[in-house]
């Protein structure tokens, strides 16, 4: 059986902290990931017709999608300069695909709802003005869960995985360490190594299911709840793994900032 060579691949990624490439210092801090999300589009079959973000700034009650043609902004962060507070990232969004979404889940028997006001926090404007700075790409947001049941979004991400064949780029973000009073001390280093090396044992196994139960099993990593004291910033990856269905994932880079690792990961295709 022949792969669908516009099959697009799935990605986690680590979106780093607030607005990072609008403030002096931070922007030179995450170099690299400016460098390797710029870098991402390159990397796709097609230009995608669009990209359904989950991200780990959208938890609700039922997993909910944005449909909004014209989202707004949503400067979900605090203590940052005053023009951040501004800035626009004025990609439309896409009413259509955001039906396509619920369809989709519901036949896989999830419930959703539906939510026009939603805007673009950090989490999905900070990578996308990255990876396609016209902002001309059209952009879905599909929520978390309440309770952030992993083996729940797993299920998400597979009942969703059609549109990977469907010309959209399904893209979770989101941090591999997210403790934010562990940011900048050294302590954390080892914490957000060691917990980081679990994950991406989780993503490289050649068997689905065992990466499944590893990515569900996410507590028993050594400092789990150390890296992640609730897990929003790490549970877009359930839903990536999902997706990701029978493809095995790899590391595309680590960011060491602020004293802690952040890795990012593709699921591409498997070619036959």
């Amino acid at each position: 059986m022949t792969t669908n060579p516009l099959r697009f691949p799935v990605f986690f990624l680590s979106h780093g902290g607030g607005p990072w490439p609008w403030v002096d210092g931070m922007k030179q801090m995450f170099a690299r990931s400016a460098r390797e999300f710029a870098a991402l589009p390159g990397c796709l079959p097609a230009r995608p017709r669009a990209v359904l973000v989950i991200t780990g700034h959208w938890e609700a009650p039922e997993f909910s999608v944005s449909t909004a043609e014209r989202p707004p902004m949503d400067y979900d962060y605090t203590g940052f300069p005053e023009h951040t507070y501004h800035l626009q990232y004025p990609a439309p969004g896409s009413p259509g695909l955001a039906a396509r979404v619920r369809e989709l889940l519901g036949l896989a028997g999830i419930a959703t709802r539906e939510d026009p006001r939603r805007g673009f926090d950090h989490g999905t404007f900070v990578p996308l003005s990255l990876m396609y700075p016209e902002a001309d790409v059209p952009i879905v947001l599909l929520s978390l869960k309440h309770g952030y049941d992993a083996a729940e979004h797993i299920r998400a991400g597979e009942a969703i995985a059609p549109l990977r064949d469907e010309g959209v780029l399904i893209l979770g973000s989101g941090l591999t360490y997210h403790n934010m009073g562990g940011f900048g001390r050294a302590s954390s280093t080892a914490v957000a190594r060691a917990f980081e090396q679990y994950v991406n044992e989780a993503v490289v196994q050649p068997e689905a299911a065992l990466r499944n139960r590893m990515l569900v099993n996410w507590e028993s990593a050594t400092g789990a709840r150390l890296a992640h004291p609730r897990e929003d910033h790490l549970v877009p990856l359930m839903v990536v793994a999902g997706a990701a269905g029978d493809d095995v994932g790899e590391r595309i880079f680590v960011d060491h900032v602020m004293q802690v690792d952040m890795a990012s990961y593709r699921f591409p295709p498997r070619r036959s």
